[in-house]
């Protein structure tokens, strides 16, 4: 005889409750991702890096035509809210104080995966693989991939709601833009420090 386990799922709401009631604190390291509260890895030093960089190239090349948001929620639907590396969001007065940037404010998401990128890309919990095309339901019209071990970028677009159309890696070398920028030029290099 076979158990079925079964599992609960959260909506954003009662996500946020359980923040407000203290069963999560708010520097607790985890995301909702289709309902389930999933722990995030440790932060290491060479993706700690690697954001702080993205963070100080986006904004010298962005300016204010953008607002930069590093690490923090997104609402994607009823049931997830992920916290991408950094998020490229349209301008508000309020800078997102009154809610969560969602879909429709997003020019770009940006994932930095490390030493855990294996399990990122077959798990997502925290996993990629969930990730990627959770962002295509969500209709996220650019969502990039930073491999750190493999130094490469892999960068997603026109998005369906099953998965994205067009995936393109970037290495050494070669440049990339944003889809919603294209007059911003990025070299793979910049991206990686060298």
């Amino acid at each position: 005889m076979t158990v079925q386990l079964l599992r609960r799922k959260f909506t954003v709401e009662q996500y946020h409750k359980m923040v407000d009631s203290g069963i999560l604190r708010e520097d607790d390291r985890v995301e909702l991702i289709r309902g389930e509260i999933i722990d995030m890895s440790p932060i290491g030093t060479k993706h700690a890096a690697c954001v702080n960089r993205l963070v100080n190239l986006l904004v010298q090349l962005l300016g204010i035509r953008v607002i930069l948001a590093a690490q923090n929620p997104v609402a994607l639907n009823d049931n997830s809210e992920p916290q991408p590396d950094v998020a490229l969001l349209k301008p508000r007065d309020d800078f997102y104080a009154t809610a969560h940037p969602q879909p429709q404010d997003i020019f770009l998401l940006i994932e930095v995966a490390d030493a855990t990128v294996m399990y990122d890309r077959e798990e997502k919990i925290p996993l990629y693989e969930e990730k990627i095309p959770l962002y295509a339901e969500a209709n996220i019209i650019e969502v990039w991939l930073v491999d750190i071990n493999e130094e490469i970028v892999e960068v997603y677009q026109q998005p369906t709601p099953a998965r994205y159309q067009l995936m393109q890696k970037f290495a050494s070398g070669q440049t990339l833009s944003i889809q919603a920028f294209p007059d911003v030029n990025i070299t793979v290099n910049e991206i990686f420090g060298r």
